[in-house]
């Protein structure tokens, strides 16, 4: 077996804590060198320096470019991706995927093309499916994956769409993670996985590859997709189905992605955004035909008086039923 020396992890909301655990518990002298993404987006963080203090490996922001290094501990900066190639670090302000910038997986997956069974990929507590595809893609390059168990987060969606995704070599609890770790550094040997949870290896890199380069060309996703009629939540472009499905993603040429859960949810919040521009244009109708009613009234016009009062009671109709709308939409979600 070959060995592991590269630990990625990514974290979302409630990670912060679990994170805390497991610095506290890894050895002086871990063999690994140890890559976390926290969703932080564009927020100054003093987090490598609560690492470095809450145990004895050195952890820091990683900087463009330096080598890979056993034994520390390196931080995606604030709206910075972090991706692994040629044995050194890198940095980038390339397209949010899953609406994150730092995000777990352009991280999991450079990690996956760059050393395939030497990774040990880890999935802590954080909303939505940031990592899902991530994990999915070191497995099919058969590393190890690790995956803290939903019961035991704050925010059980990262790790649940894992488990969906690929499922996982090792569940454990926060207090279990850094054993967990140890364990696979060590050469604990990795589950099979299950025919249905399998990444075509073929697809993930020729996606890896377009998402290495940042904006592709469609042709160039018409070789790992198929174009959809979805169209991009953050920058409104045309979406492409991944064609393998484990977990289903799309991405855009612009270069955003999104698996599953991130996509529904981005679509949700543009839908609403829609509706309250609805409920917005028509309150404003209503309130320009209440001003044109009351000139009316100046000028004794009584016919427009009455057509203004037919606009106004149909501008508040619509506007009851959008309303009616959103709070039923709102109450699906929950």
């Amino acid at each position: 077996m070959a060995e592991r020396d590269i630990v990625v992890i990514g974290a979302s909301r409630g990670g912060f804590q679990g994170l805390k655990v497991l610095v506290s518990q890894l050895p002086a002298d871990l063999p690994a060198a140890v890559f976390i993404v926290l969703h932080i987006g564009r927020h100054a963080s003093v987090l490598p320096d609560l690492l470095t203090g809450w145990g004895p490996l050195t952890a820091r922001y990683a900087t463009h470019g330096e080598a890979v290094q056993r034994g520390t501990i390196r931080v995606a900066p604030p709206d910075r991706h972090l991706v692994l190639s040629e044995g050194r670090v890198w940095l980038n302000d390339g397209a949010k995927e899953n609406f994150a910038r730092p995000a777990a997986d352009p991280l999991f997956r450079s990690a996956a093309m760059e050393y395939g069974a030497r990774v040990v990929g880890v999935v802590m507590s954080g909303d939505l499916d940031d990592g899902a595809a991530g994990l999915a893609n070191i497995r099919a390059q058969q590393g190890f994956a690790i995956v803290q168990n939903p019961a035991d987060c704050e925010s059980p969606g990262m790790p649940r769409a894992a488990l969906e995704s690929c499922g996982a070599d090792l569940l454990c609890s926060e207090h279990e993670l850094s054993r967990c770790i140890q364990a696979a550094v060590k050469g604990t040997k990795a589950e099979s996985v299950w025919k249905e949870a399998e990444m075509s290896k073929r697809v993930f890199e020729q996606e890896a590859r377009i998402a290495a380069s940042g904006i592709a060309d469609p042709e160039t996703l018409d070789e790992v997709g198929v174009r959809s009629a979805l169209t991009c939540p953050d920058c409104g472009g045309a979406l492409w189905r991944i064609k393998d499905d484990r977990p289903m993603r799309y991405r855009c040429h612009t270069g955003h992605a999104f698996t599953g859960l991130s996509l529904e949810d981005g679509i949700e919040s543009r839908t609403e955004e829609a509706v309250w521009s609805a409920i917005r244009a028509v309150h404003e109708r209503v309130i320009f035909a209440r001003e044109r009613q009351r000139w009316a009234e100046r000028a004794g016009n009584q016919e427009q008086i009455d057509i203004e009062q037919a606009r106004i009671e149909e501008g508040e109709r619509v506007a009851d039923l959008l309303r009616e709308a959103m709070q039923a939409t709102a109450a699906s979600a929950d």
